[in-house]
């Protein structure tokens, strides 16, 4: 169990506990950390808290920095990536073949670069991944569990938490670990970079559209950036590809406008599963603004960058100098935070792989080419998986990761109608990043601020949206 946190006897502390719970959710409400409810998700009549931990969670100060600052190597390499055709094709060859979702995007991907660039500018907002592995002796280590470049959410949220966990601490009398809780405005840093975009853009009446879903339960999180967008005088509209593909159109210079108004920016927080595409129309949809002259955050190649397999391609020795050649140092920088990540490929080295899995399947994560949280497989049900697909094509959709063993720590997790209790819980911390490109020239390369989730550690998968994990802030000990 984690130490340098909350001391056990406050987290004890039936009496102050009790306390704690009203403040907590009333200031959670006061601070708009907000999410619609499952009954009404499409209401703004009908809110509730967005969860969260009743306390901050203990985070090494020397790993939640080092985070921090290997964050902008990493908006670097994304960036790289996109625009190497070559390296994407070789990466995803095997995936796309028996992937669908992946092979309509990579379609979409060959048929842009085929025509001329529509943009100079590229505008990316992702967040790196990660948990604390315990090592054998002890000592803990910074290890990426993936790298989202597409609909990076709760930016907005975790924004206001802060403040939450700083007043539950005061309520506590507990001074000191007020003290532990950085400031955080992720919200602010990526709409920094969406307006920076737009600026380059050059068009004032010129809107930045929010791609968004039929489901609105995490809008608050969007209304705050969207606001911060607001406040700089740059108009958002909201729309779904459905939208798009009735009231959207490219005029003779490729600028694309969608119900009469031109479009600056596409800010994708939809289109990451195969289910947000409803019909073809979506996928023609998501064609016509990848032809544009929009800035796409991201455009399909970033998208791209961002998928499982391209992850365990860049943890291939030799592979990261050919993205950082002569810089050895940032190379060690981010290969140092990597898990061990292995091929599914057919071929001696991918049956070497599903071996090491059948063989020792609590040590290992079987990931798809998917995000939005539970889609990962664990334990014996990695045995039944792989046992079936092991001589077939189809085992190339996946990748396996080394499963990463966080120190467990004990906190109270806050949801709308569930009983609160103690337990044993594990997180993942978020950077977000952001940045510029226009040509050439990287105009804009951040650190836009952090996320960390906590979830019950008997939950193998899940993100907070899934409805496993909880908003938290870290306590840096």
């Amino acid at each position: 169990m984690c130490t340098n946190g909350i001391p056990e006897d406050v987290l004890r502390n039936e009496d102050l506990i009790k306390r704690l719970e009203d403040v907590a959710k009333d200031t959670a409400l006061l601070y708009g950390v907000l999410m619609r409810t499952k009954d009404k998700p499409n209401s703004p009549e009908v809110v509730s808290y967005a969860p969260f931990t009743l306390f901050p969670s203990p985070v090494p100060g020397a790993l939640y920095h080092q985070a921090l600052l290997v964050q902008t190597r990493f908006n670097e390499l994304v960036d790289r990536i996109s625009q190497n055709p070559l390296f994407l094709e070789e990466a995803l060859t095997s995936t796309i073949r028996v992937d669908d979702f992946t092979a309509k995007l990579f379609n979409i991907y060959k048929q842009v670069q085929q025509e001329s660039p529509a943009s100079p500018i590229v505008l990316g907002l992702n967040r790196s991944d990660y948990m604390l592995d315990q090592g054998a002796d002890g000592s803990a280590s910074l290890k990426q569990i993936e790298i989202n470049t597409i609909a990076a959410s709760f930016g907005g949220l975790v924004s206001r938490m802060p403040a939450v966990h700083r007043h539950i601490l005061k309520v506590a009398n507990r001074p000191e670990e007020q003290e532990q809780i950085m400031d955080n405005n992720p919200a602010a840093g990526l709409a920094k970079a969406l307006a920076k975009a737009w600026e380059l853009y050059g068009s004032e009446k010129a809107v930045v559209l929010f791609l968004v879903e039929d489901v609105q339960r995490n809008i608050y999180d969007h209304r705050c950036v969207e606001n911060e967008l607001w406040s700089r005088d740059i108009p958002v509209i909201r729309r779904q590809f459905e939208d798009v593909y009735k009231g959207g159109m490219l005029d003779k210079d490729k600028k694309l406008f969608v119900d009469g108004q031109e479009v600056a920016i596409v800010y994708f927080r939809n289109g990451y599963m195969p289910q947000n595409y409803k019909s073809e129309q979506s996928w023609e949809a998501r064609l016509m603004i990848e032809r544009s002259c929009a800035v796409k955050c991201p455009d399909i190649g970033t998208h791209l960058a961002g998928t499982k397999k391209v992850q365990q391609e860049l943890a291939r020795p030799g592979v990261l100098e050919r993205f950082f050649p002569d810089e050895p140092e940032t190379v060690a920088q981010i290969f140092a935070t990597f898990a061990g990540l292995y091929t599914l490929d057919m071929g001696d080295e991918g049956d070497k792989t599903v071996a090491m899995a059948l063989a020792n399947p609590d040590q290992y994560v079987l990931k798809p080419q998917r995000e939005g949280g539970g889609n990962n497989i664990y334990g014996e049900e990695i045995c039944r998986v792989l046992e079936s697909m092991k001589n077939s094509t189809e085992r190339t959709a996946y990748i396996l990761m080394d499963k990463i063993q966080p120190r467990p720590c004990l906190n109270y997790l806050l949801r709308p109608d569930a009983p609160l209790r103690l337990g044993t819980c594990l997180s993942e911390l978020g950077v977000f990043g952001a940045y510029v490109r226009r040509g050439n020239v990287m105009v804009m390369n951040e650190c836009a601020g952090h996320l960390l989730r906590t979830k019950s550690s008997e939950h193998a998968d899940g993100g907070v949206a899934a409805g496993v994990a909880v908003l938290d802030n870290p306590l840096l000990v």
